[in-house]
């Protein structure tokens, strides 16, 4: 046992504030002495037995923040490896784990290879790797063996646009089958990744209990999902407000001090089934928000539904939503397959099933359009579903790509994040060179709203092109004067006959 604890250690262990144990050793509660002009604790007087350990004193959270214990971090795509570097950053040593060689060779070097998050992050990565703060192996063995005291689960969740356990399963054998030979190791363990409901106690826990490990006793559990929005560096794992829940009140208290060294704004559930719930539900009512109004657009095709909605947003309670060419993305597409999943009555969820077949339909309804306006080449601008990043998941670019081309349509699509090879791979078309190509096509799809296509000097081009209809998803060129003038028919998602 440790000899004297500060009053930070004891606050942590206790979980209360420090001006509290500082009441307590002026009320004679707890023993104390100065050492060096310091306060320590006796922690004997905490109730502490003479065979306790350091471990059994400090929480976990105080452990990594001391250099006592590393977190590991199982898959690093945006999720894990943003968790590294946010934990590195606080001085918390960290090793990751992914089967991509590739991205674990460049995250040795500090490099993500993800476009934009390094913005995003805001945090010198080559100088966390070279204080050796952060490493990635390709070997799931050295990661085990080196016995991080928190895993964080932080895997693909999906696979073609369906909820997939696959890799949830395959890690949390191996933490399994390395805890079943190690008696004396108790790990935390957090899942960060979105899960269907009820895949805790279906997947992870029932893996765990088929090698006769127990919650609580042979290892802590907790369910933690990310909320992130890549694209704002305003809005970050340590500024965003998290929800986590745990098996039981040590998980939860344990989860709580590892997060805190990170997250400003955490919120405990009373369990890790509500934790788990909350990330699918949440982008469940995003969803059908969303395809409310693309619904609305469709009901109401003569009308300008995007200024309605505009106008429905001033009320002090409604949120503002528009129409879209479809969702995209790994969350909004898939949370309410996510709900509808691990739903016990699946056909109670019948809001969510019309909100999915919609959202779906959206790209083939854009495609239809340009149909019947008599298009016969479409240059499609951004893969991504979203701008300034590269994430192709769920994008109706795709869809919309397939579609004009299964119509016999002349199909080229460019974005910048995205080599040839990539997007014919994805697509199944060729790409074109923007903006020096633009003249190629009779009209343009504007899907990602990527800083390129607003660059100085690059929209000259679309003037003296043969353009003659442009569908803009997010309204990024709304600004642009010569559309009229060149009797160019320009629309966003909502206005009135865009779809006609």
């Amino acid at each position: 046992m440790k000899n004297f604890l500060s009053v930070k250690e004891t606050a942590v262990l206790l979980d209360i504030h420090e001006v509290s144990v500082r009441r307590l050793i002026n009320r004679g509660k707890v023993k104390a002495k100065k050492i060096g002009g310091k306060l320590f604790v006796d922690p004997a007087s905490l109730g502490l037995k003479k065979n306790d350990s350091v471990e059994t004193v400090l929480s976990y959270g105080e452990r990594l923040r001391r250099g006592e214990a590393k977190i590991g971090v199982w898959g690093v795509g945006y999720i894990g490896f943003s968790t590294l570097v946010y934990f590195a950053s606080e001085g918390v040593e960290g090793e990751g784990f992914d089967i991509d060689l590739k991205r674990v060779e460049g995250a040795n070097r500090g490099e993500a290879d993800i476009p934009g998050l390094d913005e995003w992050l805001n945090v010198p990565v080559k100088h966390l790797i070279f204080h050796k703060l952060m490493s990635v192996t390709a070997d799931d063995q050295e990661l085990l063996s080196a016995q991080p005291l928190v895993h964080f689960v932080c895997i693909p969740t999906e696979k073609e646009g369906e909820p997939w356990l696959g890799p949830l399963k395959d890690v949390v054998g191996k933490i399994a089958g390395y805890l079943q030979k190690h008696a004396d190791y108790k790990p935390l363990i957090i899942v960060e990744s979105t899960l269907t409901p009820g895949a805790s106690d279906d997947v992870v826990l029932k893996l765990f209990s088929e090698k006769g490990l127990k919650p609580g006793e042979d290892f802590l559990y907790a369910v933690a999902p990310r909320r992130d929005w890549f694209v704002d560096p305003q809005h970050t794992l340590k500024t965003l407000d998290r929800v986590f829940g745990g098996y039981d009140k040590e998980s939860g208290q344990q989860t709580k001090s590892v997060l805190s060294i990170v997250c400003e704004k955490l919120h405990q559930s009373s369990d890790y089934r509500v934790a788990e719930m909350v990330k699918s539900v949440e982008n469940a009512y995003r969803h059908m928000d969303i395809t409310l109004a693309n619904q609305l657009t469709l009901a109401y095709p003569n009308s300008s539904i995007r200024e309605v909605l505009r106008l429905v947003g001033t009320k002090w309670n409604a949120g503002t939503f528009y129409p879209s060419f479809g969702t995209g993305g790994y969350c909004i597409p898939l949370s309410s397959k996510y709900v509808i999943s691990g739903a016990k009555n699946p056909q109670a969820l019948t809001l969510l099933r019309e909100t999915i077949a919609t959202d779906k339909s959206m790209p083939k309804r854009v495609v239809m359009a340009l149909q019947k306006r008599k298009i016969r080449s479409v240059g499609i601008l951004g893969l991504s579903y979203k701008g300034n990043l590269k994430v192709p998941h769920q994008s109706p670019a795709i869809g919309i790509a397939k579609e004009l081309k299964k119509r016999g349509m002349t199909v080229r699509v460019n974005d910048p994040y995205y080599d040839d090879k990539e997007i014919k791979l994805l697509t199944g078309c060729k790409s074109f060179d923007f903006p020096n190509e633009l003249s190629k096509f009779e009209a343009l799809v504007l899907v990602a709203d990527h800083a390129l296509y607003t660059m100085p000097g690059t929209l000259k081009h679309l003037e003296k092109s043969k353009v003659r209809v442009i569908y803009d998803n997010v309204g990024f060129w709304k600004n642009l004067t010569f559309f009229n003038e060149r009797g160019i028919d320009y629309y966003i998602p909502g206005d009135d006959n865009w779809l006609k």
